[in-house]
């Protein structure tokens, strides 16, 4: 997940990089060699599509913007080693890229991070520095490094190659035909890229936080300083300061937010695990949880990620009774089927520009984000020359 935001002020980024969805496009002809897509799972007692990236390598989608991006770097001839500072997904994926790419790969990570994510660094070879007792001070200590022996220090999430690689997950997601997809957010590499990719589609791109760790609906309400977020289960998108490159994309592009209770992710993760027989981190069940508030005739929920701790999911197992779910209704659509390959999606096909009269209805817990008169963007402006977008479409 985005867990990769500190307190640590770096100096502001007046013109940060900007990333289009041309570039989400050459990650995806990057990445296909070394990336099978994921699956989509229709979770039915949930009313809600499911985009498996627990089954991603490494177990989390953050491999893709870390593959992407030392790719993007090889083809601009930087073979520096690369560090990085995390407390588990985007440490491993970064491991996982760089031993397929036979990189030098350093990962800082805070005491006390997960043990299965330490482990999962380790076992693809990448050098494990643990220092300091926070995301934080292990961030500050890794650019520390990075400054000292001119290594590249990669981001979680605030980097153009990073967004337009987890924006292929939006990619796999467009077949679908998709009215509503539901994203978790932390420092927003993950609803930056999915918005890029699908946006022209007119889907509705709804984020995910947890309460009291709502850096980037701060972010978007003009607060951008860091946070003291709560202890909670999704870890994985537990940041105390938005991404300077992501707010900009998610302030113009996502639609709502919606700020999930610590008590539905517990219960919807124990769900998944037991009507699903689907495993999630915390972070990784968030936009389902979100799901739930929000209307849609065909929603997809990223599970973003299923790196959890044996003993912290035996626990959940134990404590958690989830509330039987509702009686399914008779069906009117055949919203569970999955296009064929080759074929158009199921039911109307998606016009290039967002759907007239379409609504999503959201519950009062929902942040509204879009200003009064705020008209989602076009295709010409969403996606600049890239009639390709279209064609998956």
């Amino acid at each position: 997940m985005d867990s990769d935001v500190g307190p640590v002020r770096d100096a502001p980024v007046r013109n940060p990089p900007s990333v289009q969805a041309g570039d989400i496009l050459a990650a995806q002809a990057r990445l296909r060699r070394y990336l099978p897509p994921t699956p989509l799972h229709h979770a039915e007692r949930f009313g809600c599509w499911l985009k498996l990236e627990n089954l991603q390598r490494t177990g989390s989608y953050k491999v893709r913007g870390a593959l992407n991006a030392l790719l993007a770097a090889r083809e601009r001839g930087d073979d520096r080693p690369v560090i990085a500072a995390s407390a588990g997904n985007h440490a491993q994926g970064l491991a996982w890229a760089a031993y397929r790419l036979n990189v030098p790969a350093i990962a800082v990570m805070p005491h006390g991070a997960p043990e299965t994510k330490v482990a999962g660094v380790a076992h693809w070879g990448a050098t494990v520095r643990q220092h300091g007792d926070t995301f934080d001070e292990a961030r500050l200590f890794a650019m520390q490094l990075a400054e000292k022996h001119g290594y590249r220090f990669l981001s979680a999430f605030d980097d153009p190659d990073v967004i337009a690689g987890q924006g292929t997950v939006g990619m796999e997601i467009a077949p679908l035909s998709p009215d509503v997809v539901l994203v978790p957010i932390g420092g927003g590499g993950l609803a930056a890229g999915v918005a890029l990719a699908l946006k022209a589609q007119g889907v509705r791109i709804v984020g995910a936080q947890v309460e009291h760790v709502d850096a980037m609906h701060r972010a978007l309400k003009g607060d951008p300083s860091p946070i003291a977020p709560a202890a909670t289960l999704a870890d994985g998108v537990r940041v105390k300061q938005a991404g300077v490159l992501t707010r900009q994309v998610l302030a113009d592009l996502l639609d709502d937010l919606v700020i999930v209770r610590e008590a539905e992710l517990r219960e919807t993760l124990v769900r998944l695990a037991l009507e699903e027989h689907l495993i999630a981190e915390g972070a990784g069940a968030l936009a389902l949880a979100a799901g739930r508030r929000v209307a849609g005739k065909r929603k997809c929920a990223v599970v973003s990620g299923g790196n959890i701790d044996a003993v912290v999911l035996a626990q959940l197992l134990a404590d958690v009774r989830p509330r039987a779910p509702r009686k399914p209704r008779r069906r009117t659509q055949d919203a569970e089927r999955l296009p064929a390959a080759g074929r158009a999606p199921v039911g109307a096909a998606p016009s290039p520009t967002p759907r007239a009269g379409r609504t999503t209805a959201i519950s009062p817990a929902v942040v509204r984000l879009a200003s009064p008169g705020r008209a989602a963007p076009d295709a010409a402006s969403a996606f600049p020359e890239s009639p390709a977008l279209e064609a998956i479409a």
